[in-house]
C-alpha cells in the first residue's frame, strides 16, 4: 500500500521541483565529468612536449655544469624524486585490492 493512499499526493509543484533538481544534479555531474576530461585530455596531449623541454633542459644543465665545473644539482634531485615516484607507484600497484 502506498503513502499515497493514506496522505494527500505531492502536488504539481512539488514533482517539478523534484525533477528540476535531479536533472540540474544530472547535469553538474555531466559538466564536471566533461572539465575533468578536457584537463586530463590537455595534458595527455602536452606530453611529448614537456618531455621534450625536460629533455633539453636536462641537456643544457649538462653544458653549463662542463663549463662551470658545478655538478648538475638537478640531475641528482631528479633522480632521488625519481627512485622515490616509482617506490610509490610500486606500492599502489602491487597493494592495491583487485
Amino acid at each position: 500500500m502506498h503513502a499515497y493512499l493514506i496522505t494527500a499526493k505531492p502536488g504539481r509543484l512539488h514533482r517539478a521541483v523534484v525533477w528540476a533538481g535531479r536533472w540540474a544534479l544530472r547535469a553538474l555531474a555531466v559538466t564536471v565529468m566533461v572539465a575533468l576530461g578536457a584537463v586530463v585530455f590537455s595534458v595527455r596531449c602536452a606530453r611529448p612536449v614537456i618531455n621534450y623541454l625536460a629533455t633539453r633542459a636536462a641537456w643544457l644543465e649538462l653544458w653549463a655544469a662542463s663549463v662551470t665545473g658545478i655538478g648538475p644539482v638537478g640531475a641528482a634531485l631528479g633522480a632521488g624524486l625519481t627512485d622515490e615516484f616509482r617506490t610509490e607507484f610500486h606500492k599502489a600497484r602491487t597493494g592495491a585490492p583487485a
